[in-house]
């Protein structure tokens, strides 16, 4: 473990275990499950965690795009990897490091089903998201191709929900399970094969685990967030006290003067920023980290590379730990007051963060 960073991520391995097996509870015993580490494991490493679900025993991964995919593969990875947006201009690569695209239009089947070459893809359908996916009136033309191109072995057909996690909006969910259960069965039976499917995700686990097929797609989830309290954040992510200084009444701080001290007040200035993946509008009192279990505000405008927080009535000192994030300052929190999702807090944080792997 580095002494020599300030600031760290620290991900909890353990942690990540449990949320798995918690999961693997959850599913059939033949329920395969494709674990989506994209974005560099929504920012908690991809490799490590890759290296830890391969002995836990996960059938495939999930990446963005054929870079991340040989990362993992050059990393050891010798699991499926299938490639949720392979490109068209990754053939080569895809061939060389025996990554399985997702084909989801006519551009990229063909691109693969005109070379020769052997390979394993993924038939991806629109069921009402409305964003990548052949539609269901494509099938006929979709499966003369496929009779066309042999040499492509279909592992899987799949498809994405929209809304899983939106109680609200479980008609509309509901709608796209039906919708792919047709496609399947019809798409199935005009090529004359039995693929794997797969539509549900995290939140589609949790609420909907009837409608597991042969396989699962698990992200955010195994990374501890999701909405049910038994998953536990994987992910803590703290700095410390760079410096401390007092504000008398009137003097201003930060950039543009944002901030002015309506009374003597205590400081500390954290040595993180917007370039490491604070966001901005946490400033002006918006967002709060830990200091020695209290809780401060941070003040003022967020620099790139370090933010203030009101310290008074603390024990504060230099060098004290800071706590952004963690199972007492949850990323869901965080993320609510920004109106955004933990995602976006997590995939966002820059890779000069230090990560520590615990456990």
């Amino acid at each position: 473990m580095s002494i020599n960073h300030e600031t760290i991520l620290y991900v909890d391995l353990k942690a990540l275990e449990n949320n798995y097996n918690y999961f693997k509870k959850k599913l059939k015993s033949d329920t395969k499950i494709i674990a989506v580490v994209k974005a560099y494991a929504y920012g908690h490493g991809d490799i490590r965690i890759a290296k830890k679900l391969s002995e836990l025993g996960v059938h495939a991964f999930w990446v963005a795009d054929f870079e991340e995919g040989i990362n993992l593969r050059k990393s050891g990875i010798t699991m499926p990897i299938i490639v949720a947006n392979p490109g068209s201009k990754s053939y080569n690569e895809i061939i060389k490091y025996n990554l399985e695209p997702i084909i989801y239009n006519f551009r990229l089947l063909d691109i693969f089903g005109e070379n020769t070459s052997a390979i394993s893809v993924h038939i991806k359908f629109n069921t009402g998201m409305n964003r990548y996916g052949f539609n269901a009136d494509e099938i006929d033309l979709l499966v003369s191709k496929l009779e066309e191109y042999s040499h492509l072995k279909i592992e899987s057909i799949c498809s994405h929900l929209a809304t899983s996690n939106d109680k609200s909006k479980d008609a509309f969910t509901q709608k796209q399970f039906k919708k792919f259960d047709i496609i399947c069965k019809t798409f199935s039976k005009k090529l004359n094969i039995t693929p794997k499917k797969h539509i549900l995700n995290t939140a589609g686990v949790l609420r909907f685990p009837k409608q597991q097929k042969e396989m699962v797609r698990l992200g955010i989830g195994l990374y501890g967030i999701g909405g049910d309290k038994k998953l536990n954040p994987i992910g803590k992510l703290v700095s410390n006290v760079a410096q401390i200084r007092t504000l008398k009444k009137g003097e201003k701080v930060g950039y543009d003067s944002f901030f002015v001290a309506e009374k003597e007040i205590k400081i500390a200035i954290i040595p993180l920023g917007y370039a490491d993946g604070i966001n901005r509008k946490l400033g002006d009192r918006k967002g709060k980290v830990l200091i020695n279990n209290a809780s401060c505000s941070i003040i003022g405008k967020i620099s790139m590379d370090s933010f203030m927080i009101d310290i008074s009535g603390t024990n504060a000192k230099e060098g004290d730990l800071v706590t952004i994030f963690s199972k007492e300052n949850l990323v869901v929190t965080i993320a609510k007051n920004l109106n955004t999702i933990a995602y976006e807090i997590l995939a966002t944080l820059n890779r000069r963060i230090k990560r520590v792997y615990l456990n």
